[in-house]
């Protein structure tokens, strides 16, 4: 299996290149990036000096001469062919230089590393909090089968999917915070957050971490949750079951030893693609409690066509998705010893 999985490293780089090299392509022709954007608010500038009596000739006229745009295409590289243009930027990733924000001047890399602890939190305790649970109540709903409990957590559950992340968030919020006033409206500490002490600041961050941890995960129960439950029956009516109890092991003793780890198969196919989700996280969500995470970074530098943040997040999302996806075979094989790459 080290064959593969060293065969499996090397796809990595041809993969980046071909995913990187079509979101960078987009960006070239795409309207409204930076030198559009510098060129309306020149406009507008332009406006409010003159006052209105000229504000019709001033929006219709160019506010920038010929040699100004070519000094701008040539300090944003637009001035280049594309693929020249795309091995420059490459050669400046490969140094670690994710190059420098449009928008505000920072450099990109500095950007995200202010918002990776943020997403990463949430992402570990979403995951935690998903499989501690889905695990254990898909065997239980398994094990009772038809029962009462498996009806009443089966309508809890699909209530849940039903319902956007970012909508319950704003269903708690005006519920919980707005009207009752029990949990924050947003944000991760209060204003006073640096005059308390210890043990003041982990309740403070852990009550701002409730309710933007529930719209996470509210969603993401059913499938797996469904998943382990029909894996686990289908394993618990397969001979090799039957022959150990009929040997003399308990029903408990045959699904701890044997139907649990055969039904784990599945979950651990998808652990690995779990780890990009760690840091990308949900725009919607951040948005609404106001978080500043990776998700809302990447949907605000789309909207304001900051393409170097575009494309920094496009490299560190896309390297974490192909590690993952690598890491799920490391887990299939770790879970089943049958599993033999080749």
């Amino acid at each position: 299996m080290t064959a593969y999985f060293i065969r499996r490293l090397i796809l990595v780089i041809p993969t980046f290149i071909g995913i990187t090299i079509m979101v960078f392509t987009i960006t070239r022709f795409v309207p409204g990036g930076p030198i559009e954007r510098i060129i309306a608010e020149t406009r507008a500038m332009q406006m409010g000096e003159q006052g209105g009596r000229s504000k019709a000739r001033a929006g219709q006229g160019q506010p920038l001469s010929d040699d100004q745009i070519k000094k701008l295409e040539a300090y944003y590289g637009f001035d280049k062919p594309v693929l020249q243009s795309y091995g420059i930027w490459l050669l400046k990733v490969l140094k670690g230089d994710l190059g420098r924000s449009t928008r505000y001047q920072d450099p990109v890399w500095d950007m995200v590393k202010a918002r990776i602890p943020i997403s990463l939190y949430f992402g570990v305790l979403s995951m935690v909090v998903i499989y501690g649970v889905c695990i254990p109540l898909g065997m239980a709903k398994a094990v009772r089968h038809n029962s009462g409990f498996d009806n009443i957590t089966s309508a809890v559950i699909f209530t849940g999917y039903a319902i956007p992340g970012w909508v319950a968030g704003v269903i708690m919020l005006v519920i919980f915070a707005s009207r009752m006033d029990l949990v924050p409206l947003g944000g991760l500490a209060s204003d006073y957050f640096a005059d308390m002490t210890l043990w003041e600041k982990i309740k403070d961050v852990a009550w701002h971490t409730l309710m933007p941890l529930l719209s996470y995960v509210i969603g993401a129960f059913t499938v797996m949750t469904l998943l382990m439950k029909n894996t686990l029956m289908d394993n618990l009516a397969a001979d090799y079951v039957r022959t150990a109890i009929a040997k003399g092991l308990s029903f408990k003793q045959a699904i701890f030893r044997h139907a649990l780890r055969n039904s784990l198969i599945p979950i651990a196919t998808s652990f690995g693609n779990n780890i990009s989700i760690l840091l990308m996280g949900s725009f919607l969500i951040e948005k609404v409690f106001n978080i500043d995470g990776m998700g809302l970074l990447g949907y605000e530098s789309i909207l304001d066509r900051d393409y170097p943040v575009v494309m920094g997040i496009l490299v560190i999302s896309s390297l974490l998705f192909m590690v993952g996806n690598i890491l799920s075979d490391v887990c299939v094989a770790i879970v089943d010893p049958r599993v033999r790459f080749k």
